[in-house]
Protein backbone atom coordinates (compact mmCIF):
# COMPACT_ATOMS: atom_id res chain seq x y z
CA UNK A 1 0.00 0.00 0.00
CA UNK A 2 1.58 3.34 -0.99
CA UNK A 3 2.47 5.82 1.77
CA UNK A 4 0.10 8.76 2.18
CA UNK A 5 0.96 11.76 0.10
CA UNK A 6 2.98 14.30 2.07
CA UNK A 7 4.26 11.86 4.73
CA UNK A 8 7.92 12.14 3.67
CA UNK A 9 8.27 15.90 4.31
CA UNK A 10 6.82 15.39 7.80
CA UNK A 11 9.48 12.72 8.51
CA UNK A 12 12.22 15.09 7.31
CA UNK A 13 10.89 17.86 9.52
CA UNK A 14 10.87 15.50 12.52
CA UNK A 15 14.46 14.41 11.84
CA UNK A 16 15.54 18.03 11.44
CA UNK A 17 13.93 19.02 14.75
CA UNK A 18 15.60 16.06 16.47
CA UNK A 19 19.02 16.99 15.06
CA UNK A 20 18.53 20.61 16.15
CA UNK A 21 17.54 19.47 19.65
CA UNK A 22 20.70 17.32 19.86
CA UNK A 23 22.89 20.25 18.80
CA UNK A 24 21.22 22.48 21.37
CA UNK A 25 21.74 19.86 24.09
CA UNK A 26 25.41 19.53 23.10
CA UNK A 27 25.94 23.30 23.24
CA UNK A 28 24.36 23.36 26.69
CA UNK A 29 26.61 20.51 27.88
CA UNK A 30 29.75 22.20 26.50
CA UNK A 31 28.82 25.49 28.15
CA UNK A 32 28.24 23.74 31.47
CA UNK A 33 31.62 21.95 31.27
CA UNK A 34 33.48 25.18 30.47
CA UNK A 35 31.66 27.02 33.27
CA UNK A 36 32.63 24.30 35.75
CA UNK A 37 36.18 23.52 34.67
CA UNK A 38 37.34 26.55 32.70
CA UNK A 39 37.74 27.46 29.04
CA UNK A 40 39.62 24.80 27.10
CA UNK A 41 38.46 21.92 29.32
CA UNK A 42 36.81 20.47 26.21
CA UNK A 43 37.38 21.48 22.59
CA UNK A 44 36.83 20.46 19.00
CA UNK A 45 39.90 18.77 17.53
CA UNK A 46 39.63 20.64 14.22
CA UNK A 47 39.59 24.05 15.86
CA UNK A 48 42.50 23.30 18.18
CA UNK A 49 44.43 20.87 15.98
CA UNK A 50 47.41 23.17 15.49
CA UNK A 51 47.83 23.62 19.24
CA UNK A 52 47.72 19.88 19.81
CA UNK A 53 50.52 19.08 17.36
CA UNK A 54 53.45 17.45 19.15
CA UNK A 55 56.57 19.59 19.34
CA UNK A 56 59.96 18.01 19.95
CA UNK A 57 63.53 18.68 21.06
CA UNK A 58 66.33 17.09 19.06
CA UNK A 59 68.33 14.25 20.61
CA UNK A 60 71.50 15.35 18.82
CA UNK A 61 71.45 12.30 16.53
CA UNK A 62 69.81 12.91 13.13
CA UNK A 63 68.90 9.28 12.52
CA UNK A 64 67.38 8.88 15.99
CA UNK A 65 65.29 12.03 15.50
CA UNK A 66 64.03 10.55 12.22
CA UNK A 67 63.29 7.16 13.81
CA UNK A 68 61.27 8.77 16.61
CA UNK A 69 59.18 10.31 13.85
CA UNK A 70 58.65 13.85 15.17
CA UNK A 71 62.23 15.14 15.18
CA UNK A 72 63.24 14.34 18.75
CA UNK A 73 61.95 13.87 22.29
CA UNK A 74 58.30 15.00 22.53
CA UNK A 75 57.26 18.03 24.56
CA UNK A 76 54.30 17.69 26.86
CA UNK A 77 54.98 13.98 27.23
CA UNK A 78 56.95 11.65 29.50
CA UNK A 79 59.86 9.69 27.99
CA UNK A 80 62.00 6.87 29.35
CA UNK A 81 65.55 5.98 28.34
CA UNK A 82 66.79 2.70 29.78
CA UNK A 83 69.71 0.36 29.28
CA UNK A 84 72.72 -1.31 30.93
CA UNK A 85 75.40 0.62 32.79
CA UNK A 86 77.60 2.98 30.74
CA UNK A 87 75.44 2.59 27.65
CA UNK A 88 74.92 6.32 27.04
CA UNK A 89 71.65 7.12 28.86
CA UNK A 90 72.90 10.26 30.59
CA UNK A 91 74.86 11.35 27.50
CA UNK A 92 71.71 11.24 25.38
CA UNK A 93 69.83 13.28 28.00
CA UNK A 94 72.62 15.87 28.14
CA UNK A 95 72.46 16.29 24.36
CA UNK A 96 68.70 16.94 24.62
CA UNK A 97 69.40 19.57 27.29
CA UNK A 98 72.08 21.21 25.13
CA UNK A 99 69.70 21.42 22.16
CA UNK A 100 66.93 22.87 24.33
CA UNK A 101 69.29 25.55 25.62
CA UNK A 102 70.39 26.42 22.07
CA UNK A 103 66.74 27.16 21.31
CA UNK A 104 66.61 29.51 24.31
CA UNK A 105 64.95 27.03 26.65
CA UNK A 106 65.45 26.34 30.35
CA UNK A 107 66.58 22.88 31.48
CA UNK A 108 66.66 21.10 34.84
CA UNK A 109 68.64 18.00 35.81
CA UNK A 110 67.47 16.09 38.89
CA UNK A 111 70.55 14.08 39.79
CA UNK A 112 69.22 11.32 42.03
CA UNK A 113 72.41 9.30 41.40
CA UNK A 114 74.60 12.21 42.59
CA UNK A 115 76.97 11.50 39.71
CA UNK A 116 76.61 14.39 37.24
CA UNK A 117 79.94 15.31 35.60
CA UNK A 118 79.69 19.08 35.11
CA UNK A 119 82.85 19.30 32.99
CA UNK A 120 81.54 16.59 30.64
CA UNK A 121 78.20 18.40 30.40
CA UNK A 122 80.04 21.56 29.38
CA UNK A 123 81.93 19.71 26.64
CA UNK A 124 78.62 18.57 25.16
CA UNK A 125 77.56 22.19 24.69
CA UNK A 126 75.51 22.71 27.86
CA UNK A 127 75.49 26.16 29.45
CA UNK A 128 76.26 24.83 32.93
CA UNK A 129 75.91 28.29 34.50
CA UNK A 130 72.20 28.33 33.62
CA UNK A 131 71.49 24.61 34.09
CA UNK A 132 69.20 23.92 37.06
CA UNK A 133 70.62 21.01 39.08
CA UNK A 134 69.10 19.27 42.09
CA UNK A 135 70.60 16.41 44.10
CA UNK A 136 67.67 15.28 46.28
CA UNK A 137 67.98 13.15 49.40
CA UNK A 138 64.89 11.00 48.81
CA UNK A 139 62.71 9.84 45.95
CA UNK A 140 59.75 11.83 47.28
CA UNK A 141 61.84 15.00 47.30
CA UNK A 142 63.04 14.41 43.73
CA UNK A 143 59.53 13.90 42.37
CA UNK A 144 58.12 16.86 44.32
CA UNK A 145 60.86 19.10 42.88
CA UNK A 146 60.01 17.81 39.40
CA UNK A 147 56.31 18.54 39.99
CA UNK A 148 56.98 22.14 41.09
CA UNK A 149 59.18 22.75 38.04
CA UNK A 150 56.59 21.24 35.69
CA UNK A 151 53.71 23.28 37.15
CA UNK A 152 55.77 26.48 36.82
CA UNK A 153 55.39 26.24 33.01
CA UNK A 154 58.85 27.84 32.77
CA UNK A 155 61.08 24.79 32.18
CA UNK A 156 61.48 23.14 28.77
CA UNK A 157 63.34 19.94 29.73
CA UNK A 158 63.40 18.05 33.03
CA UNK A 159 65.66 15.00 33.34
CA UNK A 160 65.35 12.61 36.29
CA UNK A 161 68.51 10.48 36.50
CA UNK A 162 67.57 7.81 37.43
CA UNK A 163 64.42 5.96 38.54
CA UNK A 164 66.54 3.25 40.19
CA UNK A 165 68.11 5.90 42.45
CA UNK A 166 64.76 7.28 43.66
CA UNK A 167 64.91 5.77 47.13
CA UNK A 168 61.70 6.11 49.20
CA UNK A 169 62.03 8.02 52.46
CA UNK A 170 60.93 5.00 54.52
CA UNK A 171 63.79 2.95 53.09
CA UNK A 172 66.38 5.63 53.89
CA UNK A 173 65.11 6.08 57.44
CA UNK A 174 64.89 2.32 58.07
CA UNK A 175 67.63 -0.15 58.88
CA UNK A 176 69.90 -1.66 56.24
CA UNK A 177 68.33 -5.13 56.35
CA UNK A 178 64.67 -4.05 56.46
CA UNK A 179 62.32 -5.32 53.75
CA UNK A 180 60.46 -2.65 51.76
CA UNK A 181 58.53 -4.57 49.13
CA UNK A 182 56.92 -2.45 46.40
CA UNK A 183 57.67 0.93 47.99
CA UNK A 184 59.41 2.36 44.93
CA UNK A 185 56.74 1.05 42.55
CA UNK A 186 53.97 2.66 44.64
CA UNK A 187 55.93 5.91 44.78
CA UNK A 188 56.34 6.01 40.99
CA UNK A 189 52.70 5.06 40.37
CA UNK A 190 51.39 7.82 42.62
CA UNK A 191 53.79 10.43 41.23
CA UNK A 192 53.07 9.69 37.58
CA UNK A 193 49.31 9.87 38.14
CA UNK A 194 49.83 13.42 39.41
CA UNK A 195 52.45 14.48 36.88
CA UNK A 196 50.94 13.34 33.56
CA UNK A 197 48.28 16.05 33.27
CA UNK A 198 50.65 18.78 34.45
CA UNK A 199 53.29 17.70 31.92
CA UNK A 200 50.79 17.91 29.07
CA UNK A 201 49.74 21.44 30.04
CA UNK A 202 53.31 22.68 30.58
CA UNK A 203 54.70 21.46 27.22
CA UNK A 204 57.88 20.36 29.01
CA UNK A 205 59.82 17.30 27.88
CA UNK A 206 60.18 15.09 30.96
CA UNK A 207 62.78 12.33 30.63
CA UNK A 208 63.38 9.52 33.12
CA UNK A 209 66.48 7.36 32.81
CA UNK A 210 66.26 3.83 34.14
CA UNK A 211 68.42 0.81 34.81
CA UNK A 212 67.90 -2.82 33.87
CA UNK A 213 67.10 -5.58 36.36
CA UNK A 214 66.58 -9.32 35.79
CA UNK A 215 63.48 -11.22 36.86
CA UNK A 216 64.14 -14.46 38.73
CA UNK A 217 62.87 -17.78 37.40
CA UNK A 218 62.09 -16.72 33.82
CA UNK A 219 62.40 -19.80 31.61
CA UNK A 220 61.24 -18.34 28.29
CA UNK A 221 61.63 -14.86 26.87
CA UNK A 222 63.85 -12.07 28.11
CA UNK A 223 64.33 -11.89 31.88
CA UNK A 224 65.17 -8.18 31.66
CA UNK A 225 62.92 -5.56 33.19
CA UNK A 226 63.26 -2.00 34.45
CA UNK A 227 63.10 -0.81 38.05
CA UNK A 228 60.26 1.20 39.55
CA UNK A 229 57.33 -1.02 38.63
CA UNK A 230 55.06 -0.83 35.60
CA UNK A 231 53.68 2.70 35.95
CA UNK A 232 56.43 4.40 33.95
CA UNK A 233 56.04 1.87 31.13
CA UNK A 234 52.37 2.78 30.92
CA UNK A 235 52.59 6.58 31.25
CA UNK A 236 55.64 7.08 28.99
CA UNK A 237 54.79 8.14 25.43
CA UNK A 238 58.31 7.27 24.29
CA UNK A 239 60.56 4.47 25.55
CA UNK A 240 64.06 3.94 24.17
CA UNK A 241 66.38 1.00 24.82
CA UNK A 242 70.01 2.08 24.48
CA UNK A 243 72.86 -0.46 24.24
CA UNK A 244 76.59 -0.45 23.63
CA UNK A 245 77.22 -2.83 20.70
CA UNK A 246 80.93 -2.30 20.03
CA UNK A 247 84.10 -0.41 20.87
CA UNK A 248 85.71 2.35 18.78
CA UNK A 249 89.48 2.11 18.69
CA UNK A 250 92.29 4.45 17.72
CA UNK A 251 95.07 1.92 17.29
CA UNK A 252 94.92 -0.13 20.46
CA UNK A 253 93.19 2.55 22.54
CA UNK A 254 89.42 2.44 23.01
CA UNK A 255 88.13 5.98 22.33
CA UNK A 256 84.38 5.40 22.34
CA UNK A 257 81.42 3.10 21.86
CA UNK A 258 79.21 2.13 18.95
CA UNK A 259 75.69 2.57 20.30
CA UNK A 260 72.29 1.29 19.19
CA UNK A 261 69.00 2.83 20.30
CA UNK A 262 65.73 0.99 19.74
CA UNK A 263 62.38 2.76 20.06
CA UNK A 264 60.38 0.11 21.94
CA UNK A 265 57.29 2.28 22.56
CA UNK A 266 56.13 5.32 20.64
CA UNK A 267 52.76 7.07 20.90
CA UNK A 268 53.88 9.78 18.46
CA UNK A 269 54.84 7.63 15.44
CA UNK A 270 55.30 3.93 14.51
CA UNK A 271 57.57 2.17 17.06
CA UNK A 272 60.24 -0.56 16.85
CA UNK A 273 62.67 1.43 14.73
CA UNK A 274 66.34 1.67 15.65
CA UNK A 275 69.32 3.94 15.07
CA UNK A 276 73.07 3.53 15.51
CA UNK A 277 75.72 6.16 16.20
CA UNK A 278 79.13 6.64 17.83
CA UNK A 279 79.64 8.05 21.33
CA UNK A 280 83.20 9.32 21.85
CA UNK A 281 84.62 9.48 25.37
CA UNK A 282 84.70 13.07 26.58
CA UNK A 283 82.89 14.36 23.47
CA UNK A 284 79.49 12.68 23.38
CA UNK A 285 77.62 11.71 20.21
CA UNK A 286 79.89 12.02 17.17
CA UNK A 287 77.81 14.28 14.95
CA UNK A 288 80.39 14.20 12.15
CA UNK A 289 80.72 10.41 12.22
CA UNK A 290 76.94 10.15 12.09
CA UNK A 291 76.84 12.37 8.99
CA UNK A 292 79.27 10.00 7.25
CA UNK A 293 77.33 6.85 8.19
CA UNK A 294 73.97 8.37 7.26
CA UNK A 295 75.43 9.92 4.13
CA UNK A 296 76.54 6.51 2.86
CA UNK A 297 73.17 4.94 3.72
CA UNK A 298 71.20 7.72 1.98
CA UNK A 299 73.51 8.03 -1.03
CA UNK A 300 74.66 11.55 -0.15
CA UNK A 301 78.23 10.40 0.56
CA UNK A 302 79.86 7.91 -1.80
CA UNK A 303 82.08 5.11 -0.51
CA UNK A 304 84.44 3.34 -2.89
CA UNK A 305 86.65 0.83 -1.12
CA UNK A 306 88.00 2.72 1.87
CA UNK A 307 87.62 6.15 0.23
CA UNK A 308 84.76 8.53 1.06
CA UNK A 309 83.70 11.32 -1.30
CA UNK A 310 81.01 13.97 -1.53
CA UNK A 311 80.22 14.65 -5.17
CA UNK A 312 83.58 15.18 -6.87
CA UNK A 313 85.25 16.08 -3.57
CA UNK A 314 87.27 13.41 -1.78
CA UNK A 315 86.76 13.44 1.98
CA UNK A 316 89.52 10.99 2.89
CA UNK A 317 90.60 7.38 3.09
CA UNK A 318 88.99 5.67 6.05
CA UNK A 319 86.22 6.96 8.28
CA UNK A 320 88.53 8.74 10.72
CA UNK A 321 90.21 10.75 7.94
CA UNK A 322 86.82 11.62 6.45
CA UNK A 323 85.62 12.67 9.91
CA UNK A 324 88.67 14.91 10.36
CA UNK A 325 88.14 16.49 6.93
CA UNK A 326 84.52 17.39 7.68
CA UNK A 327 85.42 18.82 11.09
CA UNK A 328 88.07 21.04 9.47
CA UNK A 329 85.77 22.14 6.59
CA UNK A 330 82.57 23.47 8.10
CA UNK A 331 81.09 24.45 4.71
CA UNK A 332 81.24 20.89 3.40
CA UNK A 333 79.87 19.54 6.68
CA UNK A 334 76.93 21.98 6.49
CA UNK A 335 76.26 20.95 2.89
CA UNK A 336 76.21 17.24 3.76
CA UNK A 337 73.91 17.83 6.74
CA UNK A 338 71.51 19.94 4.65
CA UNK A 339 71.14 17.22 2.01
CA UNK A 340 70.71 14.56 4.69
CA UNK A 341 67.93 16.52 6.41
CA UNK A 342 66.17 16.88 3.07
CA UNK A 343 66.59 13.15 2.35
CA UNK A 344 65.20 12.23 5.79
CA UNK A 345 62.28 14.64 5.41
CA UNK A 346 63.32 16.74 8.40
CA UNK A 347 62.28 20.35 7.75
CA UNK A 348 59.73 22.10 5.59
CA UNK A 349 59.92 22.54 1.83
CA UNK A 350 61.17 26.14 2.07
CA UNK A 351 63.82 25.19 4.64
CA UNK A 352 64.95 22.22 2.53
CA UNK A 353 65.23 24.38 -0.59
CA UNK A 354 67.26 26.98 1.28
CA UNK A 355 69.65 24.36 2.64
CA UNK A 356 70.00 22.81 -0.81
CA UNK A 357 71.05 26.22 -2.20
CA UNK A 358 73.51 26.64 0.68
CA UNK A 359 74.87 23.15 -0.03
CA UNK A 360 75.53 23.94 -3.68
CA UNK A 361 77.21 27.23 -2.79
CA UNK A 362 79.39 25.54 -0.16
CA UNK A 363 80.62 22.89 -2.61
CA UNK A 364 81.50 25.58 -5.17
CA UNK A 365 83.51 27.47 -2.55
CA UNK A 366 85.42 24.31 -1.65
Amino acid sequence: MPAPRGSRPHAKDANGREAEDRKKALRTALTQIERSYGRGAIMRMGAEGARLQIRAISTGALNLDAMIGIGGVPRGRISEIYGPESSGKTTLCLHVIANAQREGGVAAFIDAEHALDVQYAGKLGIDVDNLLVSQPDTGEQALEIAEVLIRSNAVDVIVVDSVAALVPRAEIEGEMGDSHVGLQARLMSQALRKLTGAVSRSQAAVIFTNQIREKIGVMFGSPETTSGGRALKFYASLRMDIRRIGALKDGTDVVGNRTRVKVVKNKCAPPFKQAEFDILYGKGISHTGLLIDLGVDEGVVNKSGSWFSYGDLRLGQGKENARSFLEENADVKTAVEAQLRAALGMGGEEESATKQRESAAAVKVV
